[in-house]
């Protein structure tokens, strides 16, 4: 394989982990030094059966285990050659006084380096703090997103986007704002979900972006009229559950994947991890799992399995896995691989 002198460039200072595809075993890992570059081989984590020498490309997911401002910079610098123009972030900026949501100041500073850029979110489906946009806007003052704009996509309605192939859905409305931006930086807080099992970067802009009262319900499976439990922890066995919710989430995370092309990034960064999401606010449960550090990827299957996978790998895990399991999170991984989203497997390469 030919490498480009700009690649070798970036490729110093990063120390290749393994490449991966599923797999519910791990193996004895190899580990050796030269000049301070770590270099470990190591089996496959999650999936359905242990590949273990995998054939054909693989996605490039890099990774750190120190979660920091200049760490996140650096990763996103390394993924960022297609992000131009007007930029939207999509955070999930959290329930009033959430405990668990990524630190301001680790955003506010990385969206200083990114020009153009606006903070995007939409409004919520069930009632609560942030279902009007009212709200919403109380609520962003409250936790401190206050150092830019924040654009609340659906605050003038939605547009709709078409799913290629959807496995249920066939279009999904989108917050309308979503229609201005060029490219989209998706920066995750990767944790628990009360539906999903985990959220990562699918969840982020499958739910995160869909418009509140119209792509929201598409997404949830709710019809017409048709209106889901008040409060944000909903999750009381009247919505469509395990496989179907996680394959309309993977058709609704194409259509945004689809509508940006290559100008679409990840960043999962992973720390207090509570099985609850970021939208169960103070009620979410304390994290027992430890951080585990930052991930960046072109490829949205790639980073949110090389997440789950660390999660599998990880001591004290066994809380944030059971919610995994519990929800048949793992079927997210199996949707987008369905949907061509993106490549099962990869290299994991840690920024030393």
């Amino acid at each position: 394989m030919d490498i480009s002198r700009r690649d070798l460039l970036k490729m110093a200072g990063i120390a290749a982990i393994g490449s991966t595809v599923g797999g519910l075993q791990v193996a004895e890992a190899e580990t050796f030094t030269t000049r301070n570059v770590r270099i470990t081989k190591q089996a496959p984590v999650v999936g359905s059966k242990l590949v273990e020498n995998p054939t054909g490309s693989a996605a490039k997911v890099y990774f750190t285990r120190t979660i920091n401002t200049e760490n996140l910079i650096r990763l996103y610098k390394l993924i960022n050659n297609e992000i131009y123009g007007r930029v939207a972030i999509k955070l999930h900026t959290g329930e009033p006084h959430g405990p668990n949501i990524l630190p301001r100041d680790m955003v506010q500073k990385f969206q200083a380096q990114v020009p153009n850029s606006n903070i995007v979110e939409t409004n919520t489906l069930y009632g609560g703090a942030r279902y009007t946009t009212a709200g919403h806007r109380e609520t962003l003052k409250t936790n401190g997103w206050t150092f830019c704009n924040v654009d609340i996509m659906d605050e003038d309605g939605d547009f709709v986007l078409p799913v290629r192939n959807g496995i249920h859905l066939q279009e999904v409305a989108m917050g309308q704002n979503m229609a201005y931006y060029d490219s989209m930086i998706v920066l995750t807080h990767f944790k628990g979900h009360a539906m999903g099992g985990f959220g990562g970067s699918l969840k982020n802009i499958a739910i995160g972006c869909a418009s509140g009262q119209v792509g929201k319900k598409q997404v949830h499976g709710y019809t017409g009229d048709e209106m889901p439990p008040p409060g944000p922890i909903w999750f009381d066995g009247t919505m469509p559950l395990k496989d179907q919710f996680m394959e309309r989430m993977a058709d609704s995370g194409k259509a945004t994947c689809d509508f940006f092309g290559k100008h679409i990034v990840f960043l999962n960064v992973m720390r207090r991890m509570s099985v609850d999401c970021d939208c169960a606010g103070t009620s979410a449960a304390e994290p027992t799992i430890g951080d585990i550090g930052i991930c960046a990827s072109t490829d949205i299957l790639a980073i949110d399995q090389a997440c789950c996978d660390l999660v599998y790998n990880s001591y004290s895990n066994h809380d944030l896995v059971e919610r995994i399991e519990s929800r048949a999170g793992l079927h997210q991984l199996a949707a987008m691989a369905n949907l061509k989203m993106g490549n099962p497997q990869y290299e994991l390469l840690e920024v030393v």
